[in-house]
């Protein structure tokens, strides 16, 4: 019967083209808003999970990542003392505004760190050297990121905060898709740009008795181009940061150092590392409607191809009738026909897939080449991906079997 149905199915080659188009838009649409949905979860703990710390010490009111209060730098130095902690670092994670040389002005995300430290640093550096962060106002962006924000070279100069920013690395795949983009530097660095007053377009001063105005980004006046580059000074003790990254020494119990912490650092929480992934992640995806949108769109593709596979194998049915009849007329068992309409669709579910599948993999590795954007595709939601086509195929079989039932032998006899 396997032959019946792979002639059937490739009979009428037009027909047999629109029906795998259906699915493949089914399986496309199901495995991109899929990954989307995995790549905007993880993305969103990136550096959190690129974090060798083992505890995050963070406002008692963070909701996430980038809801929370600031804490004094009091509060790593306090950190260091407590038993049990072999290292202590600093982490600032705040907006700010970028303006490219252009003068267009972009939100971005400052993530400031001590570039000698060993539990929080950028990762796959391209360009240039972590080292380089030492240096007064350098900064490191990744590459999907450079365009936007008209830098392109190592050297190139731009304003943040009021203040230069130069280029001096550049890394790739840290950015996440829910973040603004990331501006690494470090601790001094970014204490200055998240504290350093926003500088507007123009510059004004009264000249004998008038208030004159000169756009600082205007190319022909390169004297009014006043850009404060004097040395960041070193954070004080009340200079405020967002979180304190801890190691724990060798042999030290976590949970006895998470509540001397806390004891020790007033009106703060700690979390282990996998905690602060968890916690961020949790918010994205269930306090947000970006789960119950991507959903939706997956739920309408697996529809949509459901009702072109229905209607295939539908029409591929009534054009056979004859033949169908015939096996009946032969004693041929319902179960040996219905066999032959479930294999025709579960050969189309096959075909369907796997150029379905061939063009979610490109696009997810230029989402992730030209856009920086994570479209996370396992091998388990492949796996889950196939078997809801297998079942999508199926199910659409059952409409024509519907039509082979009500089937009278006689027809083979009638002109």
């Amino acid at each position: 019967m396997a032959s019946i149905a792979r002639k059937n199915l490739f009979e009428d080659l037009p027909r047999f083209i629109a029906a795998q188009a259906g699915i493949m838009f089914a399986v496309s649409l199901v495995t991109i808003q899929n990954g989307i949905l995995n790549g905007f979860v993880k993305s969103s703990s990136l550096l959190i999970d690129n974090s060798s710390a083992e505890l995050w010490v963070a406002s008692a009111d963070m909701i996430h990542m980038e809801l929370t209060m600031p804490l004094p730098l009091e509060y790593m130095v306090q950190a260091r003392e407590v038993k049990g902690v072999k290292r202590a670092e600093a982490l600032i994670f705040r907006s700010a505004r970028w303006r490219d040389p252009s003068g267009q002005i972009h939100a971005v995300t400052v993530v400031g760190s001590t570039p000698e430290g060993t539990l929080f640093a950028p990762w796959n550096i391209i360009q240039g050297e972590i080292s380089s962060l030492k240096e007064p106002y350098g900064v490191i962006i990744d590459e999907t990121n450079l365009e936007s924000l008209g830098v392109t070279e190592l050297g190139d100069v731009s304003t943040l905060g009021g203040l230069e920013a130069r280029l001096v690395g550049v890394v790739e795949g840290t950015q996440p898709i829910i973040n603004n983009k990331l501006i690494f530097t470090s601790l001094k660095n970014a204490n200055a740009y998240v504290n350093a007053r926003l500088e507007t377009s123009t510059r004004c001063k009264l000249e004998d008795g008038d208030l004159k105005c000169v756009n600082i980004f205007d190319d022909t006046n390169p004297a009014e181009k006043q850009v404060i580059s004097s040395a960041p000074k070193q954070l004080t003790l009340t200079d405020p940061i967002s979180f304190v990254l801890i190691e724990v020494a060798p042999g030290q119990d976590i949970d006895e150092l998470r509540q001397r912490l806390e004891e020790t650092l007033p009106n703060v929480k700690t979390y282990t590392g996998e905690e602060m992934s968890e916690r961020t992640q949790s918010y994205w995806k269930q306090r947000t409607g970006i789960g119950f949108i991507l959903s939706l769109g997956a739920g309408v593709g697996i529809l949509v191809g459901m009702i072109v596979v229905a209607q295939i194998l539908y029409a591929s049915v009534s054009d056979h009738l004859k033949e169908f009849g015939t096996l009946k007329a032969m004693g041929a068992p319902d179960k040996v026909i219905y066999s032959v309409i479930l294999e025709q669709s579960l050969w189309m579910a096959l075909l369907g897939y796997i150029p379905g599948m061939a063009l979610c993999m490109g696009v997810t590795n230029w989402a992730s080449a030209t856009q920086g954007i994570l479209i996370l595709i396992t091998p388990t939601s492949a796996v889950m991906v196939f078997g809801l086509t297998v079942i999508m195929c199926a199910g659409s079989a059952i409409f024509a079997i519907q039509k082979v039932t009500q089937v009278d032998p006689a027809i083979v006899f009638k002109a």
